[in-house]
């Protein structure tokens, strides 16, 4: 088979890349191969079965626009979140493209509605408590597409690369890519489910935007065949789940409340991500069945607790540089500790030294959203360190938001995000591989759905 641009994974990045290659009157041939299905038959059967029925591939996290077709569908609308991009590209200019972006978006159908904006004295009453407490709070407005609007979008998209010519092929898994001397000239695929034999796609340049899921194999493909990188980050954590009375002023003000500190006694980067407002607590299933907590919020449907994710970042470079191995070990271990479920235990407990009992869940104020999740222990797997600076930061959190930190708020785990292996490029996207490009979350660039659709808009450009 031949292309003109073959892109493997069909989220956010390669999606952009596709659509601003057509907004720009481009005739190049467009081949995007996905792992998993399309949007209109991504369908996770748990809400029928209740537990997860371990999909091959997780219909959560694989398929036409990847996990963002179930999360919760917030737009970052500012530089200052969403990864590094702008320190490789210039501010100002990542700025532009994230309005320029944004604007797509609501051609599709997004909501016009921005949160956290226009809000000057409450916010500043919020950041003064985040100050006292050694937090910094980040200003960054949000468009919230909610999760079943997401849908809605990412149809529409597809929809429209189809008809404008892109051929996309669903159930297939990139194996590996294809060089000649130092180029890049295409990739090996098979069919994700079953036995088939590899057919090779051929062409000009090559896209590697395989997102979370695929950021540690992509991490393989740069070792294997010496595409520069360095080791990166990984983030673990736990998703935290409390009434909406607790988080009320907060949601109303800024929807979000991003708040990075560096507590004592390791001094490591933690921040809040991906708030959820009447939100749920889901799970996702990674390969070798790695079970992951995760928070969605939907347009309409509402329940009566906000969750959102704490995290730790950690960095590996010497002796031991394999940060996604760590964390993949630091996951099985909580899995194993549920029975290959979610965990969650309260806040007070931790502080007691006892697990949870289900008894106890049923009792409290805050009813778990994730109904299969497991009452026990995760203090038994979280590592010393992280579990620390977890604690001491919802400590913090709690001068900004009085009740964070209650006997019943609850704890899920694990909570873990692979941003490991940047891949080294300058400001045109360019890798030391000619016509070969890594895009989006597993580039180890971008965090999130708008800065990984910028990302592929930049990408686009490049190929015009």
């Amino acid at each position: 088979m031949k292309a003109d641009v073959v892109i493997v994974g069909s989220g956010p990045a390669g999606i952009f890349t596709a659509l601003e290659l057509i907004k720009n009157g481009s005739k190049k041939k467009i081949i995007m191969v996905e792992k998993g299905s399309s949007i209109h038959k991504r369908n996770c059967p748990k809400s029928k079965t209740k537990k997860c029925v371990g999909c091959e591939p997780c219909n959560i996290t694989a398929g036409f626009s990847g996990a963002g077709a179930f999360s919760d569908g917030k737009l970052s609308l500012s530089y200052e979140v969403g990864g590094d991009l702008p320190s490789l590209i210039g501010e100002d200019f990542a700025q532009s493209l994230i309005d320029y972006t944004d604007k797509i978006y609501l051609e599709f159908g997004a909501d016009t509605h921005v949160e956290g904006i226009n809000q000057g004295e409450k916010v500043k009453e919020i950041r003064k408590r985040a100050i006292q407490s050694g937090l910094k709070l980040v200003d960054c407005p949000i468009r919230h597409l909610g999760t079943e609007k997401a849908q809605e979008i990412y149809a529409s998209i597809e929809d429209f690369l189809v008809e404008h010519g892109v051929e996309i092929m669903f159930g297939y898994t990139c194996e590996d890519i294809i060089l000649e001397e130092n180029k890049c000239v295409g990739i090996r695929i098979k069919k994700t489910v079953g036995v088939s034999d590899e057919t090779e796609i051929y062409g000009d340049d090559v896209i590697i935007a395989t997102g979370r899921r695929g950021a540690e194999w992509l991490e393989k493909l740069c070792a294997k065949y010496d595409i520069m990188h360095k080791p990166g980050t990984v983030d673990i954590g736990v998703r935290v789940e409390v009434r909406n009375e607790i988080m009320e002023d907060v949601n109303n003000v800024l929807y979000e409340s991003k708040l990075i500190g560096y507590p004592r006694p390791f001094k490591n980067k933690v921040r809040t991500f991906c708030q959820n407002p009447g939100g749920f607590v889901s799970q996702e299933n990674y390969d070798d069945n790695l079970a992951v907590v995760n928070g969605h919020s939907y347009k309409d449907l509402k329940s009566n607790n906000t969750n959102l994710a704490i995290l730790c970042s950690h960095n590996f470079t010497e002796p031991f540089n394999q940060p996604i191995e760590y964390a993949k070990k630091v996951g099985e271990l909580t899995n194993m500790l549920g029975a290959g479920q979610i965990m969650v235990q309260r806040y007070g407990d931790i502080l007691d030294g006892k697990r949870t009992w289900q008894k106890e869940l049923a009792q409290s104020n805050v009813k778990p959203t994730l109904p299969d999740a497991v009452a026990g222990d995760i203090t038994a797997a979280m590592p010393y360190r992280a579990m620390v600076n977890i604690i001491n930061f919802i400590q913090a959190v709690d001068h900004v938001v009085p009740g964070f930190a209650s006997t019943e708020t609850l704890l899920y785990s694990p909570e873990l995000k692979f941003y490991s292996n940047k891949v080294k490029m300058d400001e045109n996207l360019n890798t030391n591989v000619e016509h070969l490009y890594c895009l989006g979350d597993s580039s180890g660039w971008t965090r999130g759905l708008m800065m990984a659709s910028v990302m592929g808009v930049l990408m686009g450009r490049k190929l015009i």
